[in-house]
């Protein structure tokens, strides 16, 4: 599925603006000042102000950027998916254009983890460090049962008759995660994770992550920065008890060893949240794992 709709009447978003890039206007919102910046890369289906609430508490220590990679969001379209190499490219140009200078501590969380890797293989002095935040791994089909693999995932898109039936689910969800946000963000942004086009972009950039996984392993391991993965292993009453052992014990595996083959890395799990509600559930985990990566990738 390919998302190559062209919108005359884009979405204006309640905060932040617009880089041009390559003719293409991106959506970014940058806060606070100091460094390393703190730059946050969103899960699919997610977007940037999905972690405006972490963002302003990062803040108040550091520079912490959000933004929507092109064809997501309230950035211009594009055909979805898209390597991650042109994610990771189409980032560091914005970052350069907005002079938000490196080295930078990414912050991705879901399908960024496999965009975030991604930059830190082009570009490893560009990345002062890691926070994980339940993301996604070019092994994990090597950790994760079959019925749960990279190609199954693909195929767990929601068609149109059946995202009608989920609409009014998800604006409940969409309003419950977001209560706590200003007035002035929380309604725009629910009204436009409603829209057509921003439920296709989530879809599209999902039918393609057997690929990224590809494109990954041909690339080296992550440099040799801090890293601190937040597993999330919350009981989710939706999905079947033998499944959801089998995908927490996954995890543990997979990010344990992701922190052990870096000099400073740390795994913290997290039993009392679930992967698509961990920055609305534990703000305060997700900021302290941040606070601690920009320490200790400021120590000389």
């Amino acid at each position: 599925m390919t998302n190559n709709s062209t919108s005359s009447a884009r979405l204006a978003p309640p905060v932040g603006g617009f880089q041009e890039i390559d003719g293409r206007h991106l959506f970014v919102h940058r806060s606070g000042s100091g460094g390393p910046a703190v730059v946050f890369l969103p899960g699919a289906s997610a977007v940037g102000l999905d972690y405006f609430g972490v963002q302003q508490q990062v803040s108040q220590f550091t520079t912490a950027v959000v933004y929507d990679r092109g064809g997501t969001g309230y950035s211009d379209p594009l055909p979805l998916p898209r390597t991650a190499a042109a994610v990771a490219t189409e980032l560091r140009e914005l970052l350069r254009a907005q002079n938000i200078p490196a080295p930078f501590v990414l912050a991705p969380h879901s399908l960024g983890g496999l965009y975030a890797h991604r930059f830190a293989q082009l570009y490893p002095q560009d990345v002062a460090g890691l926070v994980w935040m339940d993301g996604l791994h070019r092994d994990w089909d090597d950790f994760m049962p079959p019925a749960m693999g990279l190609a199954a995932a693909e195929q767990m898109g929601p068609d149109p008759q059946q995202l009608e039936q989920l609409r009014p689910a998800l604006r409940e969800m969409h309003a419950e995660l977001l209560a706590d946000y200003p007035e002035h963000v929380r309604r725009p942004l629910i009204d436009a994770k409603e829209s057509d086009e921003w439920i296709r972009f989530g879809i599209a950039e999902r039918s393609g992550l057997t690929e990224l996984a590809t494109e990954l392993r041909a690339g080296p391991n992550l440099p040799d920065v801090p890293v601190v993965a937040l597993s999330v292993l919350g009981t989710d009453p939706a999905q079947p008890a033998r499944t959801q052992q089998q995908m927490h014990d996954g995890r543990r595996r997979m990010d344990a060893a992701l922190v052990g083959a870096v000099s400073h890395g740390e795994q913290r799990i997290l039993s009392d949240t679930l992967h698509h509600r961990l920055c609305f559930d534990r703000p305060d985990a997700v900021v302290q794992a941040i606070r601690d990566v920009v320490d200790r990738a400021a120590r000389p």
